[in-house]
């Protein structure tokens, strides 16, 4: 029987956006994003998740990072001092085999992930959570601003215009774009801070890497990176997940915010990458002759803009490891300053070293209803390059949702009961809840 489908003629006919209402509305869906729309919906609000991109997971996921840095403290003990999902993330991954711990140079452990384990578990995750409304493909045209209270976003998708109207916002772009669009005062480093491509390669020979030294890859690609359009010096290249499988993170490029420049710069890093490997297979044949690239991340950006908040986090804060009355994340990552495109800067904190955020870095001055999470908190370049890794990124998405929550509709985040917020935030602090 032949098949026949009729067909209808339609016109676009302007009218009113599609209004999308929640408690809390969380713009980014990174690990910070995440974290906080979970929190949220867990904490019995409706969740509106935006996110710019066709897929959830931001960086995690599309940068294809691979590994979760600064889970963990410092030896000799290895405190787990990130909990929430991170917990959750650890268990499923882990019992599924796409995670697996590693002994970093650091003086802590790395944990490598599979990025489409965790992918999985993003998008399950959120599906999972009956309070939260998802809207992919949905990028920031306007944000509605009355005085010091965020009103509502105007976002543009390619299926129609939509409004979204909430009482409280996470920003967990990584750019500050929500408090940039809102005309807030933001910061912005002085100098280029550098981002890198990662590649996932197969065919690669573990046992040959394995026995890589790395000091003398450093002096090849000094030596012989420039011939291949290369200027970075240093690096990692990760053995695994899979069996024949490398995870390398070797590349430099400038992370423009221009719409042009940043969309050129996804060209160029890739073209970088490309360039990489054929260096890798020249200097190092017998672990990366038959390699080839599985996949290409995002180009990953580091640092950008950040909002101006009660209080901006210094290095010397980081270095002291000094705590705050009003703190809701801690770590131990090292200084990790990637400010020239030949290297990076790095201060490694001996056993035992812990630091802090305090709330008031999470908390733009000029608002009383939006709470910043991840790389656009309020902190000083090098400060910020020690607390904008995925452990602390996911404290600061749970610690957001919580602030927001306790501001309540028509209340501030500048002013909650710190002492309830912290004994919400008890398992990340490691104090007693009392």
């Amino acid at each position: 029987m032949a098949l026949t489908v009729g067909m209808r003629s339609v016109r676009r006919t302007p009218g009113p956006a599609r209004t999308v209402a929640g408690d809390i509305c969380v713009v980014g869906s990174g690990i910070a994003g995440i974290s906080a729309a979970i929190e949220a919906a867990r904490l019995g609000r409706r969740v509106v998740l935006v996110e710019g991109g066709p897929t959830l997971g931001g960086q995690s996921v599309g940068a294809a990072l691979g590994t979760f840095c600064g889970l963990y403290g410092n030896g000799p003990d290895f405190e787990q001092v990130t909990h929430g999902i991170a917990d959750e993330i650890l268990d499923a991954l882990r019992a599924s085999g796409g995670a697996t711990d590693m002994r970093g140079r650091r003086n802590t452990i790395i944990v490598q992930y599979r990025i489409e384990a965790l992918a999985r578990w993003v998008e399950e995750a959120v599906h999972r959570e009956p309070g939260i409304t998802v809207l992919l493909g949905a990028v920031m045209r306007e944000v509605r601003r009355d005085g010091r209270r965020i009103r509502g976003l105007a976002l543009a998708t390619r299926y129609g215009d939509v409004e979204v109207t909430a009482d409280g916002f996470v920003d967990a772009t990584g750019d500050a774009a929500l408090a940039w669009l809102a005309g807030l005062e933001l910061r912005e480093a002085d100098i280029p801070v550098y981002g890198s491509i990662m590649l996932v390669l197969e065919n690669v020979d573990h046992a040959v890497l394995g026995a890589v030294d790395r000091d003398e890859l450093k002096q090849r690609l000094a030596a012989a990176g420039p011939q291949y359009g290369l200027s970075r010096q240093d690096g990692f290249i990760f053995p695994g997940p899979g069996p024949d499988e490398a995870l390398v993170n070797m590349t430099h490029f400038e992370t423009p915010l221009d719409p042009v420049a940043a969309s050129r710069t996804m060209l160029e890093a890739r073209a970088q990458g490309d360039r990489l490997v054929e260096f890798l297979k020249a200097e190092y044949p017998s672990a990366f002759a038959a390699a080839r690239v599985r996949s290409y991340g995002q180009p990953g950006v580091r640092q950008t803009r950040t909002v101006a908040g009660g209080y901006t986090l210094t290095a010397d804060d980081v270095r002291a490891g000094r705590s705050f009355s009003d703190a809701v994340v801690r770590c131990s990552w090292p200084i990790e300053f990637h400010d020239r495109p030949e290297g990076v800067h790095w201060e490694e904190f001996g056993d035992g070293h812990m630091h802090y955020v305090p709330l008031r870095s999470l908390t733009p001055a000029e608002t009383d209803n939006l709470a910043a999470a991840g790389r656009c908190i309020d902190a000083d370049p090098v400060a910020l390059s020690s607390v904008r890794v995925m452990g602390p990124c996911i404290a600061m998405g749970t610690a957001a949702a919580h602030a927001i929550d306790l501001a309540g509709s028509g209340g501030s985040v500048h002013q909650i009961d710190l002492a309830a917020l912290r004994r919400r935030l008890a398992a990340n602090l490691g104090i007693d809840p009392g």
